[in-house]
């Protein structure tokens, strides 16, 4: 029996510090990597209302796919950012292992898909980044990539945090809501509640996406939330209304560091602001649930329909 130990990973820190002008090459590697893996998801999964069969989820260890369909079987990958692995399972108990390393995203992309043809998986994606200025195909991207462990695994904690607040939030209402999602598009951490009523043709404008796409996205009235790793230093937390409502963008929302961005069409609130609070979490719940209000009220939601009542839930114990 072998004694040798494998090095412990660092300790999982929430709330950790993540200047993006640190981390950002690391972070575009990953938003390639994810948007192949992405892409193989929607390749395979059938259609769900707003593209809800397309994004990744926040897993124990990174990013994951969730079980997807494949033939009779079922697949699975995850962006793991504690041993940095792309982990590609079948539920024949087989697995191939993509190296998370420096390297071009051409590189990724062939190893990805050869882990797939070796696990017997026959799935063909549109190799284009979608969402992105570059147009570069997957194949074609041959440049080299940064890719620094410490980032990785920062940013999942940063995900894995804010999911914790989101998932807490998410429960509040009993309308219709999507599961907390990571959308590879744009790189964001996202859930999004419904008032139930449809909504004009969103007119698109996406860089490299059909506008059909938003417009499926958009078919409902939306206030949706959720993370960035952009916007602001060590990135954003958002909240927007589509349509917006008047007065929308008037409405005073918290904590204080929150505001309405006119250029970005949306309310913002400096990742670095939550890090920073006394009580983290709290202020993220404020943030989520102040703009959520604004939106709501401004646009004549069904509050008492749509939001949970802890005291009806109670009278069922």
């Amino acid at each position: 029996m072998s004694t040798t130990r494998q090095p412990l990973p660092p300790a999982f820190e929430a709330w950790p510090r993540a200047p993006l002008d640190e981390w950002s090459a690391t972070r575009d590697t990953l938003h390639m990597w994810t948007q192949i893996v992405g892409k193989v998801r929607l390749a395979l999964a059938p259609m769900i209302n707003h593209w809800w069969q397309v994004p990744l989820y926040v897993s124990a260890r990174g990013l994951t796919t969730s079980a997807i369909p494949a033939g009779d079987r079922t697949v699975e990958m995850e962006f793991d950012f504690c041993d940095h692995q792309l982990h590609v399972r079948s539920s024949d108990g087989e697995e191939r292992r993509v190296a998370l390393e420096p390297k071009p995203v051409a590189a990724f992309y062939h190893q990805t898909m050869a882990a797939l043809e070796a696990l017997g998986v026959e799935v063909a994606i549109r190799p284009t980044p979608v969402e992105v200025e570059s147009t570069t195909p997957f194949p074609d991207d041959t440049g080299p990539r940064s890719y620094r462990p410490e980032h990785a695994r920062r940013f999942w904690a940063q995900l894995t945090s804010a999911q914790r607040v989101l998932l807490e939030f998410r429960a509040g209402f009993i309308g219709k809501v999507s599961p907390v999602h990571f959308f590879w598009g744009a790189m964001d951490l996202a859930v999004t509640r419904f008032s139930g009523r449809p909504a004009p043709p969103h007119p698109g404008g996406a860089p490299n996406l059909a506008d059909r796409v938003m417009v499926e996205a958009y078919s409902h009235e939306v206030s949706s939330c959720g993370y960035w790793p952009g916007g602001s230093a060590e990135g954003s937390f958002y909240s927007y209304a589509y349509p917006e409502p008047e007065g929308y963008a008037r409405r005073p929302v918290r904590p204080s560091a929150a505001a309405y961005s006119a250029e970005a069409g949306e309310f913002l609130l400096p990742y670095e602001a939550v890090r920073t609070a006394a009580d983290p979490d709290r202020a993220l719940m404020e943030f989520l649930q102040s703009t959520y209000e604004a939106a709501a009220d401004t646009a004549g939601w069904d509050r008492d329909a749509l939001e949970l009542h802890p005291e009806r839930s109670m009278a069922h114990h």
